[in-house]
C-alpha cells in the first residue's frame, strides 16, 4: 500500500511539473535560507563553547562625580583579580588579559610581524581550555619573558624546525628576549579571545602593581564555583571596593560579571570592550532567525495556496477510490505522503543552495561558517526530523481539506473552489506579501541609515585622510618624518594624537576652577599634536589654538569641546564661552597652573551610536603618540602613498609602514550594522520571490480556470489590455491590502531598531510608497507574464472542444 501512494505521488509530481517545480523551489529557498540562519545562529552562540569551566568577566559601571552619564567598560583594575580570590570563597582562580597589539620582532636577524598579541597572567592557561600542542600548561607563563605562539604562527616564522625554546627579540616598542615556551593548536574562529602570540605578563608588570588601585588597563576573567550564587555575589562588590579604596573613588565604581558565553553577543552595551573577537549583537540573531522562519512560512504558504487551488484538477480521483471504498484516513495518508515527499525533494536541493549561500553570509559577516553535512550524523537526523516536521505541517490543511470532498458531488463535476476557499487562500497571500514589504522597507530604511552614518557631517574632516601607526621608533623621529613630509605639494597636512578616533576614547579626572569655585567632572580626552585641529579642520568657537612657539602650551594648556563647555557654563555667571578662557582646568591633583586656551566646535570623535560626550585636548609631548594623520592629495592619491612610504623608510627604517585611510576605519565601525542590512536585504528579496513563485502559481491557475471565459471574451471583441487587467486585478487588490497591513509593522520595528542610534534619520513617507511601488511592480510583472500569454493564445483552440 505504501509503495501504491509513493507511485501515486510521484506520478502526480511529474504529472504537473510547473506546479511541483513551484512548490519545491519555493520550499528549497525557504528551506536553505532557514538552514544558513541556523547555522549562523548556532556559530554565535557557540562562541566560546570549548571552555568549559565556569567563566565570568569582570566589568565595571564608570560614575565618579561629575561624569555626565555613567558607562559600562570591560575593563579592570590589576590587584581585583588576587584580591577577589581572597576575600570571596566563591571564586576559584583568575586570570588577567591585556591587548598588547601588533607586535614587532626579530628571528635571527629576520624581522617578523604578529598582528595581534596578548600580555597573559600565568593562570592564563588554567581557566581557558586552549589546546596546547608543546609545553606544559602549568608552568608556561611562570617565569618572565615566555611566549605561547600558535600553531600558525610558529610555523610562519620557524617553518618546520622545532619552537620550543627558541628565542625571540621584540622590535619597535622596545628590545626584549622572549622564550618560546608552547604551542597552541590555532585558536578558533568564534573565540572572542583571538591572537597570534601570548607573552608572559611579570614581563612587565611586578609586584608595584599590587598598589594601583584606580588604573582601569586591562580585562580579569574569573573562575567562580558552579553552584554559587552570582547575584549574592555582586552585592557585596562595593564592600569590596571600600575595603581597597578611598570612600569618595569607591563610590565612582560597581563592579558587576558577565558570563563567558555572553561576552561575544552581549556587550553592546560596553566601552572599551578591547578584546572582543567579531563582536556582535545577540538581538540581531534573533532578527535573523524569525525571519527565516517568516520565509519558510512564506514558501509553505505556496504549498497550501497550490494545492488547495489545484483541489478541482484531482476531485474526480478522490471521488472514484471514495466510490470504490477508499477510507478519508487513507486519503489523508497519501496527501501527507504526498506532502512529505515533496520535502524530501526540496531539502536535496536545498543542501546544494546551502553551500552556495554560505560563501555569501561568510564573505560579508567575515565568519567561518561552515556545513559538514557528510560529516555530521546527528546534523542529518536533524535535517531528517525537520523536513518531515515541515511535510507534515504543510500537508495537514490540503489534506484535511482533499479527503474531505464527497464522492457523489464530485463525480457529477459541479465542485468548485469554493468562495470560502478562495477567501482563505488570499489571506495566505496577503499575509506572504505583507511579511515581504516589512522587509523590503526594512532594507531601504537600514541602508539609508548606513548611509546617512556614512555621510554625515561629523564635524572633523575625514576625506583623504591617511593614518599611519606609530611605534617608539617612529615616535622618536616624528617631527623629521612631518617636516619631511611637509615639503611636498602632494601632502596637505601633518599631525598626530595618541588614540584614533571612531575608538572609546580614555577618560580621565579634571578639576575646572570657575566663579563658585572648584568643579570635578570626568570626561574624554586626547593627546593630541598642536596642528591636530587644523588638519582635522575643526573650528575654534572662542581663544585660540595649540602653538609651538609657545613653551607653556605644552602641559600646561587645554582645548575643550562644546558640550563640556556647557557643562562647565551651568554654574558659572558669565554664561558665554569666551568667558571660560584663562580658568584653571587640568587633571585632579594636576591643575594648578593649567588653563583653557579654547573652545572647539563639538565632533563625533565616536560611532554615531553615541552622542557626542564631553572631551578635552591637550599636548603633551611626553605622553606620546599612537597615530600619524596625513592628509593627502585627492587627486594624486597613489604618488603620495608611494611619497609617505619612501619617507618613512628613509627617515624610519625599523617601523613597519602600515597604513590606513580614515574613511575606512569609519566603514568598519558599522560592520555590524552592514552586515545585518546585508542579510535583511537578501532575505527581503528572497521572500518576494517566494511570494511572487507562488503568485505565478495561482494566476496560472486562474487562468487556466477562465480559459473559456478568456476565448469567448477575445472572440467578442475584447482587447489583450481589457483581458490582462482581467486576470491581474484581484491580485493587485491583495497586494495593496497587504501594503496597509504591512506599512504599520514596518514602521514601529525600524522606529525600535534606530532607537540604537544617538544619530537617526527620520522615517519618512516615501520610503513606503518605494516599498509598496516596488511590491506592485514585482507582483504585475509576475501576475502580466502569465495574464499576456493567456491573452494573446489563440481562442480556437480553447472554444473547439468542451
Amino acid at each position: 500500500m505504501l509503495k501504491n501512494y509513493f507511485k501515486t505521488a510521484w506520478r502526480n509530481l511529474w504529472k504537473n511539473k510547473f506546479y511541483s517545480l513551484l512548490n519545491i523551489l519555493g520550499l528549497a529557498i525557504g528551506m536553505a535560507v532557514c538552514i544558513v540562519i541556523i547555522l549562523f545562529v548556532n556559530y554565535e552562540r557557540n562562541f566560546d563553547a570549548i571552555h568549559k569551566k565556569n567563566i565570568y568577566r569582570l566589568n565595571e559601571v564608570q560614575k565618579p562625580e561629575g561624569m555626565v552619564a555613567p558607562q559600562k567598560v570591560a575593563l579592570s583594575m590589576y590587584p581585583m583579580g588576587p584580591s577577589l580570590q581572597q576575600e570571596f570563597a566563591e571564586i576559584v582562580n583568575f586570570t588577567r588579559v591585556n591587548q598588547w597589539g601588533k607586535a614587532s620582532f626579530l628571528v635571527n636577524g629576520v624581522r617578523h610581524i604578529m598582528p595581534s598579541t596578548f600580555l597573559v597572567d600565568s593562570t592564563f592557561l588554567q581557566l581557558f581550555d586552549f589546546e596546547l600542542l608543546k609545553g606544559n600548561r602549568s608552568t608556561v607563563f611562570e617565569k618572565p619573558n615566555s611566549l605561547v605562539l600558535t600553531q600558525k604562527t610558529a610555523a610562519k616564522i620557524f617553518g618546520k624546525e622545532e619552537a620550543l625554546g627558541k628565542t625571540i627579540t621584540t622590535y619597535g616598542r622596545d628590545t626584549t628576549n622572549f622564550t618560546v615556551t608552547g604551542v597552541l593548536v590555532d585558536i578558533p574562529e568564534n573565540s572572542h579571545i583571538h591572537f597570534d602570540a601570548l607573552f608572559s605578563m611579570n614581563t612587565y608588570v611586578g609586584p608595584q602593581q599590587m598598589q594601583n588601585w584606580g588604573g582601569n588597563w586591562l580585562t580579569t576573567y574569573l573562575e567562580i564555583a558552579p553552584n554559587a550564587d552570582i547575584e549574592s555575589l555582586e552585592k557585596r562588590f562595593p564592600a569590596f571596593l571600600k575595603r581597597h579604596m578611598e570612600e569618595q573613588q569607591a563610590k565612582g565604581y560597581e563592579l558587576f560579571l558577565q558570563p563567558l558565553r555572553d561576552v561575544h553577543a552581549g556587550s553592546t552595551e560596553i566601552t572599551h570592550d578591547y578584546i572582543n573577537y567579531q563582536k556582535f549583537n545577540s538581538k540581531y540573531t534573533l532578527i535573523f532567525f524569525a525571519i527565516a522562519l517568516v520565509v519558510l512560512v512564506i514558501a509553505s504558504i505556496n504549498f497550501v495556496n497550490l494545492t488547495t487551488a489545484r483541489s478541482t484538477a484531482r476531485a474526480k480521483e478522490i471521488g472514484v477510490r471514495k466510490s470504490t471504498g477508499a477510507k478519508r484516513g487513507q486519503l489523508y495518508l497519501q496527501f501527507i505522503g504526498e506532502s512529505v515527499l515533496l520535502c524530501f525533494i526540496a531539502v536535496i536541493l536545498a543542501c546544494g543552495m546551502v553551500k552556495l549561500m554560505l560563501l555569501y553570509v561568510n564573505h560579508i559577516s567575515l565568519r567561518a561558517i561552515a556545513f559538514p553535512l557528510l560529516h555530521d550524523p546527528s546534523l542529518i537526523l536533524y535535517l531528517l526530523l525537520g523536513t518531515l516536521c515541515l511535510g507534515l505541517l504543510a500537508g495537514l490543511y490540503p489534506a484535511a481539506y482533499l479527503s474531505a470532498f464527497k464522492p457523489t458531488v464530485v463525480l457529477k463535476g459541479t465542485v468548485t473552489g469554493g468562495k470560502n476557499k478562495a477567501f482563505f487562500r488570499n489571506i495566505l497571500v496577503v499575509a506572504q506579501f505583507t511579511c515581504a514589504i516589512v522587509l523590503i522597507t526594512a532594507t531601504l530604511l537600514a541602508i539609508k541609515q548606513l548611509r546617512f552614518m556614512q555621510k554625515k557631517d561629523v564635524g572633523f574632516t575625514r576625506d583623504q585622510m591617511v593614518t599611519v601607526t606609530l611605534d617608539n621608533n617612529a615616535y622618536r623621529v616624528y617631527e623629521s618624518l612631518k617636516q619631511e613630509l611637509l615639503t611636498s605639494s602632494l601632502i596637505k597636512g601633518v599631525t598626530a594624537n595618541q588614540q584614533k578616533l571612531g575608538n572609546n576614547l580614555h577618560q580621565t579626572s579634571v578639576k575646572f576652577h570657575g566663579d563658585r569655585g572648584a568643579k570635578e567632572l570626568v570626561t574624554s580626552q586626547i593627546v593630541v599634536d598642536p596642528d591636530f585641529l587644523t588638519v582635522y579642520q575643526i573650528p575654534l568657537l572662542a581663544g585660540r589654538n595649540f602653538s609651538p612657539d609657545r613653551p607653556g602650551d605644552d602641559a600646561r594648556t587645554y582645548i575643550i569641546n562644546e558640550t563640556l563647555a556647557k557643562e562647565l557654563l551651568k554654574e558659572e555667571c558669565n554664561q558665554s564661552f569666551a568667558s571660560l578662557i584663562g580658568k584653571r582646568f587640568g587633571f585632579n591633583g594636576l591643575d594648578s597652573g593649567s588653563t583653557i586656551i579654547g573652545i572647539a566646535k563639538d565632533f563625533n570623535f565616536n560611532s554615531l551610536h553615541h552622542k557626542i560626550e564631553t572631551l578635552c585636548l591637550y599636548n603633551r609631548k611626553d605622553f606620546g603618540y599612537n597615530e600619524l594623520s596625513i592628509k593627502i592629495n585627492g587627486e594624486r592619491a597613489s604618488e603620495a602613498l608611494a611619497y609617505i612610504q619612501s619617507v618613512w623608510k628613509r627617515i624610519s627604517p625599523d617601523s613597519d609602514f602600515e597604513y590606513q585611510f580614515l574613511d575606512d576605519h569609519f566603514t568598519e565601525l558599522y560592520k555590524t550594522d552592514q552586515t545585518t542590512s546585508e542579510i535583511v536585504g537578501i532575505l527581503a528579496v528572497l521572500a518576494i520571490l517566494i511570494s511572487c513563485m507562488g503568485l505565478l502559481g495561482l494566476a496560472t491557475f486562474v487562468a487556466e480556470q477562465r480559459i473559456k471565459e478568456i476565448g469567448i471574451r477575445k472572440v467578442l471583441g475584447a482587447s489583450v489590455q481589457s483581458l490582462v487587467q482581467l486576470l491581474s486585478k484581484d491580485f493587485l487588490k491583495l497586494v495593496l491590502i497587504a501594503i496597509l497591513i504591512a506599512v504599520p509593522i514596518a514602521w514601529l520595528g525600524m522606529n525600535k531598531w534606530l532607537e540604537d542610534f544617538a544619530y537617526r534619520i527620520d522615517i519618512e513617507w516615501w520610503i513606503f510608497v518605494v516599498a509598496g511601488i516596488l511590491a506592485i511592480s514585482i507582483a504585475m510583472l509576475t501576475i502580466s507574464f502569465r495574464a499576456i500569454k493567456s491573452a494573446l493564445a489563440n481562442p480556437v483552440k480553447s472554444l473547439r472542444t468542451e
